[in-house]
């Protein structure tokens, strides 16, 4: 099948991958989500309007956004540093090793890129890059009875700052064969 004719299904992947400009880096390696169920995103943008005589003369718009929400089935203790700024210690020795995820009041929440794969009935792929993210909603998870523990996070896109990629919202790339995300 053709490129462009592809049609897209299955959540395949998601990587939370290094997002760095102007020389810093919040991010060193991706970082998988493990046993992603969504990624959704929405864009939208907000439009003034010039008004004379009794009619809407012409629109403005403000700059595109990009709202976005993932889900995934468990989270490592790296997506959750990625995800909400924090520490992760290491103590003991196998077998009595103990891992801790902290989080302070003063650890800011960083700034990160979201891919995502889907693969496609021709045996393509296709990859949803959203440059600049950080949560700006909540963190949530929820430890119940007979379920399976989901977190979710949301936040915005901003436009990349990158040399060379300035302005870009978001990305959509499709493979005609399927390609893992690096």
């Amino acid at each position: 099948m053709a490129l462009g004719t592809a049609l897209p299904y299955g959540l395949r992947d998601v990587k939370l991958t290094p997002y760095s400009d102007s020389g810093s880096t919040t991010l060193g390696t991706a970082v998988d989500l493990p046993n992603a169920r969504t990624l959704s995103f929405s864009e939208a943008e907000e439009f003034t309007e010039l008004r004379g005589d009794d009619k809407v003369v012409t629109t403005r718009g403000q700059g595109a956004s990009v709202e976005w929400d993932l889900e995934a089935g468990g989270l490592s203790f790296e997506a959750l540093k990625v995800l909400a700024g924090g520490t992760i210690t290491e103590s003991g020795t196998t077998p009595a090793q103990v891992e801790t995820f902290k989080k302070k009041v003063t650890d800011a929440r960083p700034f990160f890129q979201v891919e995502g794969q889907v693969i496609s009935d021709s045996g393509g792929d296709v990859h949803c890059i959203l440059p600049r993210c950080r949560v700006t909603g909540n963190i949530e998870g929820e430890f119940s009875d007979g379920n399976f523990f989901l977190t979710s996070g949301s936040g915005a896109a901003l436009p990349s700052l990158k040399t060379g990629d300035e302005d870009t919202l978001y990305t959509f790339l499709q493979n005609e064969t399927a390609t893992a995300i690096a």
